[in-house]
């Protein structure tokens, strides 16, 4: 784990509870902060499971299955996920240089925000292939998409599909044309059920689900334990070689038209990383937005300063 902060400890804490992990290191620029952690959630494993938890260097990441990245600046108020290129671009290059140099047979998971942006240059300065190289993407946008839809519809959110893709950032698109229940489309639930469905809920749920990080951020301060949970999430799929399919930001290569750049879309991850990105049957509307969102991407990508 590169970076202590409440991203880093928040999922941290829920690795040490899962058990997933008999090792767990924690590095951060702030050595004495991971110490700190460190000795936090060791504290916490009587009440777990047996696992070896300690503050290390980029040496300690040697024969890790992944390295989860969460080091960088946090996204203030009224600040966009894309504001934060530039002050956090610099560090995932030099984080993942060093990681791939010392763990080139291991998974590289970013986090940190910009997250699309962040993965793909992260993958660069890697020298990974580019299918071991992942970013958080959209999983926790879906997250919230799906709660919102349950809390609509009345069911639990386990039995809610759907996925929102694109940036993990305010040009994400949900993706109502395919979202379920039961294999129910929400309309067609909605109408069976007696329950309201119009164009006003449409744009109240997407709205709800873009500007939900701004809201917390405006209250608490930061976003950390959602995140913590679905960065647990991927893990979990990558260690067990689970196959399961989550809204991950990968390297796009002719799905939907898109080339060479990093955004979310369902894809299969298992042990490998991600084994292959799957193209939705999207509408028209929703198809002209996911192609939207990744120019916005290209443009931050390019708007970078030259690696040095």
């Amino acid at each position: 784990m590169v970076g202590a902060g409440h991203v880093g400890a928040s999922f941290a804490y829920a690795l040490v509870l899962s058990g997933l992990a008999s090792e767990i290191v924690l590095i951060d620029a702030d050595r004495r902060r991971a110490e700190g952690e460190a000795m936090d959630l060791a504290h916490a494993v009587p009440f777990a499971k047996p696992a070896r938890i300690w503050d290390g260097d980029y040496p300690d990441c040697a024969g890790a299955a992944v390295t989860v990245v969460a080091a960088g600046g946090g996204q203030r108020p009224d600040e966009t996920r894309l504001d934060l290129a530039r002050r956090n671009a610099a560090i995932a290059a030099s984080i993942a240089q060093r990681v791939g140099e010392v763990n080139p047979g291991g998974t590289i998971l970013v986090a940190t925000n910009p997250v699309d942006v962040l993965a793909h240059v992260a993958w660069r300065s890697s020298g990974l292939p580019a299918e071991r190289v992942i970013g958080s993407g959209t999983i926790l946008d879906t997250a919230r998409f799906r709660w919102l839809l349950s809390d609509h519809l009345g069911v639990d959110p386990h039995s809610v599909h759907g996925f929102v893709i694109g940036e993990h950032g305010d040009s994400e698109v949900p993706v109502w044309s395919s979202a379920n229940v039961a294999g129910m489309r929400i309309p067609d639930f909605c109408a069976a059920n007696g329950i309201p469905f119009d164009a006003s809920i449409v744009h109240g749920i997407d709205a709800r689900t873009r500007e939900a990080a701004y809201e917390i951020i405006e209250r608490k301060g930061a976003t950390y334990y959602a995140v913590g949970a679905g960065l647990l999430r991927i893990v979990e799929a990558i260690l067990r070689d689970q196959r399961t399919v989550l809204s991950v930001s990968a390297l796009t290569r002719g799905v939907h038209g898109i080339e060479d750049v990093y955004l979310s879309l369902p894809a299969i991850v298992g042990r490998r990383g991600v084994e292959r990105v799957l193209q939705l049957n999207l509408s028209v509307v929703e198809a002209a937005a996911l192609r939207r969102s990744a120019e916005i991407l290209r443009g931050a990508l390019d708007g970078l300063p030259a690696p040095a």
